[in-house]
This record gives structure tokens, C-alpha cells and sequence, in this order.
């Protein structure tokens, strides 16, 4: 028998309110570190990129009293209307959308500007609950695999024409939610071995990584023969053949599209991160300059408003993608830590609470926001310290910017709705 219940905070996981105020305070702390100058006196002016980030922190408060208005059905129900919207939102960019730094991502209202890739993720992941949690579903099915990879790559296609990559790499994570569900490993296997050959063949050349898999195919298969007799030279030669026919197309399509499609400051970006080259003083200026930042914070670090490099403007845009360079330097090593750590209890307890749910909406749902979470975490630290290259990923509640700020707001808020009513009959 459904139950009505009228209190809009009922159920509501506290520890995860908490920790997401946490994380957006603190992140306005280093917001405003990173953009200050002396002559800034309002907090609450669009003239600053701290006045502006703590009117968008004000604004998820009606954001998510509108989140927690309507009950998880509501959510379940109209996912498909939600998404399909969404998509839509990206297509009128190419129509009424403005460029920015070479991509039209954005649409511009006056002095406030939306991102609407920050908010089809969360859309995305209520259309990929509402089909996987389909009674009828059989997810062992490959046309049923192919519906899921439609709803997935349709948005990431969308936003690598603006073009997007970072964006668009985002949608990777729901691979994870995929495997949660049932999906065989041999898809995540098949993406890693497809990133390994593509970087072999950027560092060593498509001549050299032909010729090693050449060699080491022949003797698996002369090895694999010898193991199992005729029988298996008579029956699968032509899988080995086809199988190195593929890998062969691969990799000579890597290379040509690595030379002849890919930019030169992507080339610049892949080759800086991987050895080939170095540039401080050009393309890799900012993640040079970050990982300085970052190791002169030392344990401790030099305070809050201390951070020479941080005040004197070293790292461009800090307060944008390179947002952890300022916890590195004024936070420290600990601070650093702290900010790391509650990023992990709050992905433990999302997917903890997901594995309590009995509706499998709520729980495939609840994936997908830990999924997105976890890559944006991994992508935007490691780009900063250097093991990544520059993708423009925000680090999630902590960088400028009210599209982030709004999206994983709404990501996480319909989270903390489906939970709160998991003890309800939807």
C-alpha cells in the first residue's frame, strides 16, 4: 500500500547533506583564494568569480528543495522525457549556442551562462536506471546491450561535435554501472587494450607495434597449436587472422587520425604527458606550473591567503579546472588528504546506500552518480599533479562555474530523493 508523506526532508541521508556542504564550502574558500585581488570587497557580485560562485552556491538551495519537492516516482517515471529533453539541449547549441574557447558548449543569458553537458549527465543516468530496471530487460541480450550503449554514447556524441572531449570522456563511467549490472568484463578489457595500443602506437609507431604483435600472435599460435593439435589450426586460423586484421585496421587508423585529424595541441598534450616532449613555457605551462603550486604547499601547507603562487596568478584559470593546485599549496599535503578522503566517504556511502535499495531504479541510479564522480575525481587530480593530460574536467563541487555546481547538485539530490522514499511503495 503506497504511503503519502508530506515532509519533503523525510528520510533524507543527513551524512550525505553534510558532506556536500562540506565539499562546496570548502570549495568557495579555495574559489576565492584562487580569484581575489585587493581591490575585490563584495561577496555578492557578478563582478567577481567568488561573487558570482557563492550567488550559484545560494541558488542550489531552492534547487534542491525543488529536488526533494517530488517523490522517486516521479523521477522514474518521466526519466525518458528528461532525457530526450536533454539531448535536445544539445542539439540547439549548434543552432543558439555561443563558443568559447573554440567549443560551442554554452548558452548565453546576459551575465549568466549554462553548460547543459553539466546537466545531461544526471539525465543520462535516470534514462540507464529506468532501462536496466525494466522487469522485461535481459541484459544478456545484445540488442538489449546495444539500447544501453545508444542512451549512453548519443550525449557523448553530441558534446565531442561541439567539440568537448573531456565531456564527452565522462560518459565512459557508465561502464562501471553496466559491469554492476551484468555486463561481461570483456567490454571494460577490449577499452583498456584499445587505450594500451593506442598509446604504444603514439609512442613507438605503428611500424614497430605491427611488427611486435606479429610476432608475439605467431607464437601464441604456434604455442596454442601445439597444446591443442591440428584440430585447432584446422578450426580457428581464420579467428587469429581476423582478429590481427582488426588489430592491424586499429592501429594504422590510430596513427593516420593521431597525424592528420587530431590538433597540434592535443598531439602537444599526449606527447608532454607521455615523455616525448616538454614545454613548460607553452602548452604544458599550466600543468607545469600546477604541480609547482602543488609541491610547494609541502605537509601542512602555507595557510589560507598565503600562497605566493597562488596570489601572484601562476597558474591561469586556477580557479576553474586547476582548483586542486590551491588546496595543494595553501592546505597542504593533509589538506589535500582531507579533501580526497571526504570524496571517498561520500562514494562509500552512495554506494552503500544503493545496495540497501530494493528498487533496482534507485540502486542502478545510485551507480551511475558514484561512476561520474569517481572519473571526474581521478581525471581532474590526476591532470593536475601531471599523471593526466588536460582535459578540462571540473573536480565536482570545488571548481567555478554554476553549471558544475548546479549538475552535480541535481545528481546528487534526486540520489538523496530516491533514497529517502526506498522504503516506500513507489
Amino acid at each position: 500500500m503506497r504511503q503519502e508523506h508530506n515532509n519533503i526532508f523525510a528520510g533524507i541521508d543527513w551524512l550525505l547533506v553534510l558532506i556536500f556542504a562540506a565539499l562546496v564550502g570548502f570549495g568557495w574558500l579555495n574559489i576565492y583564494s584562487a580569484s581575489r585581488t585587493s581591490e575585490d570587497v563584495e561577496l555578492l557580485s557578478f563582478s567577481t568569480k567568488y561573487g558570482k560562485q557563492l550567488i550559484f552556491i545560494c541558488a542550489t538551495i531552492p534547487l534542491i528543495i525543488i529536488i526533494l519537492f517530488f517523490n522517486a516516482k516521479f523521477y522514474e517515471k518521466f526519466s525518458s522525457i528528461f532525457y530526450i529533453i536533454s539531448l535536445l539541449s544539445l542539439v540547439g547549441l549548434f543552432v543558439f549556442g555561443k563558443t568559447i574557447n573554440g567549443a560551442t558548449s554554452w548558452y548565453n543569458f546576459g551575465v549568466l551562462g549554462l553548460q547543459p553537458a553539466e546537466f545531461v549527465k544526471a539525465f543520462t543516468g535516470l534514462a540507464i536506471a529506468k532501462l536496466l530496471s525494466d522487469r522485461q530487460y535481459n541484459f544478456k541480450l545484445i540488442k538489449n546491450q546495444i539500447k544501453a550503449f545508444v542512451i549512453i554514447f548519443t550525449p557523448a556524441f553530441l558534446i565531442t561535435l561541439q567539440p568537448d572531449i573531456g565531456s564527452a570522456l565522462i560518459y565512459l563511467a557508465f561502464f562501471f554501472v553496466l559491469h554492476r549490472e551484468g555486463l561481461t568484463l570483456n567490454y571494460i578489457t577490449l577499452g583498456t587494450l584499445v587505450i594500451v595500443l593506442f598509446v604504444f602506437t603514439i609512442l613507438f609507431g605503428a611500424s614497430w607495434v605491427l611488427v611486435t604483435l606479429f610476432s608475439l600472435m605467431t607464437l601464441f599460435t604456434v604455442y596454442i597449436t601445439y597444446k591443442g593439435g591440428n584440430r585447432f589450426l584446422r578450426f580457428n586460423w581464420h579467428k587469429i587472422i581476423g582478429v590481427y586484421a582488426v588489430v592491424t585496421i586499429f592501429i594504422l587508423g590510430s596513427e593516420f587520425s593521431y597525424n592528420n585529424i587530431f590538433k597540434q595541441h592535443h598531439r602537444d598534450r599526449f606527447e608532454i604527458l607521455l615523455g616525448l616532449k616538454q614545454d613548460n613555457q607553452g602548452i604544458g605551462y599550466n600543468s607545469y606550473q600546477s604541480e609547482l603550486t602543488i609541491s610547494s604547499g609541502g605537509l601542512n601547507g602555507k595557510g589560507f591567503l598565503k600562497g605566493d603562487l597562488t596570489q601572484g596568478d601562476f597558474v591561469p584559470e586556477q580557479h576553474t579546472d586547476y582548483i586542486f593546485s590551491v588546496i595543494g599549496e595553501e592546505w597542504g599535503f593533509l589538506g589535500s588528504v582531507f579533501v580526497i578522503v571526504l570524496f571517498m566517504i561520500m562514494m562509500y556511502r552512495i554506494i552503500y546506500l544503493a545496495e540497501t535499495h530494493t528498487n533496482k531504479f534507485g540502486r542502478i541510479y545510485g551507480y551511475s552518480l558514484v561512476s561520474i564522480l569517481f572519473f571526474h575525481v581521478i581525471v581532474n587530480i590526476g591532470m593536475v599533479i601531471g599523471l593526466l593530460p588536460t582535459v578540462g574536467i571540473p573536480l565536482p563541487f570545488f571548481s567555478y562555474g554554476g553549471s558544475s555546481l548546479w549538475g552535480f547538485t541535481i545528481l546528487l539530490f534526486i540520489f538523496i530523493r530516491l533514497d529517502a522514499h526506498k522504503n516506500y511503495d513507489w
